[in-house]
């Protein structure tokens, strides 16, 4: 099974089970049923935006922690500047 058809059948199931929940056809307290289901989806939204942006401050925070990759980087950015300088553009 490929990458993308884990990540659809995980999609149709998590959907499935949403929309079995929202319609009423497992029963909840009148509670949950009202006001929880109807916002889960707005919750997994900001939940999922959230740990994305704690996973980019944290690589951003670590990265010369990873010092292979910031050699890499660098001489990636002396390589650029170079063929830039070749070409007649004016690099700081």
């Amino acid at each position: 099974m490929t990458r993308a058809t884990q990540t659809i059948s995980l999609a149709l199931l998590v959907s499935s089970v949403y929309l079995v929940c929202f319609l009423g056809h497992i029963s909840f307290p009148a509670v949950v049923q009202e006001q929880v289901i109807p916002v889960l989806p707005f919750w997994a939204l900001v939940s999922f935006g959230a740990f994305l942006l704690f996973k980019l401050g944290y690589g951003v925070l670590t990265f010369n922690d990873v010092p292979e990759a910031h050699n890499e980087l660098m001489k990636e950015i002396e390589l650029a500047r170079k063929e830039l300088k070749a070409k007649g553009v004016s690099v700081d």
